[in-house]
């Protein structure tokens, strides 16, 4: 698999890397059983609302590390709205591209950035914790990357129906059955729903 020179720079050479003392505001995304966890800290002046300092702790591959240094790297100094901007394609584009099947590592550690943010904010009262709905389920499916092209799978119109009823989540999917990433896409899907607690069961149904 081929990487750029900065990717292998922040792989052996991560910045930012350790545990938190003390942060305010904390977020997890992904897990160590489906391959890739990240963790952010954030430290965050509370007048200036800016980010002054920022860590992360990673399990995962080399551009999973990658991805998550140089999205601190971006993130460090800015305030809350300025990082709110920072995307997973502007963390790619930094690192000089990712090979496609990679290209979630830049997802998880934009969404983890992202989250820990929405974390202080609902913390000081500067938001509300949103309800969850279909909007919050579009909304997680826009950051599961189709490997092959590097585009979610909602831009891809791979995404028929979505429906939540009851705690149950129903989602049809127009990938057909001899696409090697469907199983991928389906697992992806479920550990990005999981960690609402209103979601009790989800239902992927294929063609």
């Amino acid at each position: 698999m081929q990487y750029s020179q900065k990717v292998l720079d922040h792989f052996m050479h991560p910045h930012n890397v350790g545990k938190m003392e003390n942060p305010d505001a904390v977020a997890t995304e992904g897990s160590p059983a489906c391959g890739d966890q990240v963790t952010v800290y954030l430290k965050v002046d509370d007048k200036t609302k800016t980010i002054t300092d920022i860590s992360f702790l990673s399990y995962g591959c080399a551009s999973n590390i990658a991805t998550a240094s140089i999205i601190t790297d971006m993130a460090k100094g800015k305030t809350l709205e300025e990082a709110k901007k920072i995307t997973w394609r502007d963390a790619m584009d930094a690192l000089d591209g990712l090979p496609p099947v990679k290209v979630h590592c830049s997802v998880l550690a934009a969404d983890t950035l992202q989250s820990a943010i929405s974390n202080y904010e609902i913390a000081h009262g500067l938001k509300e914790v949103p309800n969850f709905g279909k909007a919050a389920i579009e909304e997680e499916l826009r950051k599961i990357i189709y490997p092959q092209v590097g585009e979610d799978i909602i831009s891809l119109k791979m995404v028929k129906y979505i429906g939540f009823q009851d705690g149950e989540v129903t989602i049809d999917m127009n990938i057909m059955k001899f696409d090697q990433w469907r199983d991928n896409i389906a697992e992806e899907i479920r550990e990005h729903l999981q960690k609402y607690p209103e979601v009790k069961k989800i239902t992927i149904n294929f063609p």
